[in-house]
């Protein structure tokens, strides 16, 4: 059992001033709407709605935040949550892309997201889910330029690579590779940018995944079966 199987709702925001104050690793989680975000959460934290996938892409705007620890696992909501207790947050930031949204919810998309990725001292890194048969639109590249300045790790999640064959898969995570490691420092040195192949409908890659986020909130050195307040 991975330690993000205990993610559970924690809050929900909708200005910058409202983020919590916790001092803990955030691992946030972005993409164009319809790349399968909310499913990969829902997959990585097994778990059937903890992420919302709206109906009607694009209409989500807030950002939700998911605790680790601090509680039972997610399955057991009604358990108090003990805020002092948890170790990571997980956060689920607004799709987007989606013709249909109002050019005023676009604007406040780009001012919530684009701060946040950019300012917020808690982000740990970024997982930038993609969908593989439609690599890095205009949109994708402009939340990891947003990003990429922080120094800070991403990892970029290409997702629904069960509709891909295998020649196609691999030129998609080829084409990740090249997008990413072009993000250099003022040294020349690559930013500490990963890419993995994901599908949730064959949970291809979802081990790869869940270990790759434990490691960046810190949790891949927590034991499972020792208490939060000795961790």
């Amino acid at each position: 059992m991975s330690l993000l199987w205990q993610a559970r709702f924690f809050t929900t925001v909708n200005h910058l001033r409202d983020l919590p104050k916790l001092n803990v690793p955030e691992v946030a989680f972005a993409g164009r709407s319809n790349a399968g975000k909310s499913t990969a959460i829902n997959i990585l934290c097994n778990q059937k709605k903890l992420a919302f996938a709206s109906k009607t892409p694009g209409r989500t705007q807030h950002i939700n935040y998911f605790s680790i620890g601090g509680a039972h696992v997610g399955q057991h909501r009604k358990d108090e949550t003990k805020v002092d207790e948890i170790r990571a947050l997980l956060v689920d930031l607004p799709g987007y892309g989606y013709a249909e949204v109002s050019g005023t919810a676009k604007l406040h998309w780009q001012e919530l997201l684009g701060d946040y990725v950019r300012r917020r001292e808690q982000l740990a890194a970024l997982v930038l889910i993609v969908d593989s048969r439609r690599p890095f639109t205009d949109l994708d590249i402009q939340m990891i330029e947003w990003f990429a300045p922080t120094g800070k790790p991403l990892h970029c999640i290409l997702s629904k690579a069960d509709k891909l064959n295998r020649n196609e898969q691999a030129n998609a995570l080829r084409m990740a590779h090249t997008v990413l490691s072009s993000y250099v420092d003022g040294n020349g040195v690559p930013f500490p940018f990963t890419a993995q192949l994901f599908s949730a409908l064959k949970r291809t890659g979802l081990e790869e995944a869940d270990q790759r986020i434990l490691a960046l909130t810190g949790l891949d050195q927590v034991p499972l079966d020792v208490p939060a307040t000795q961790a």
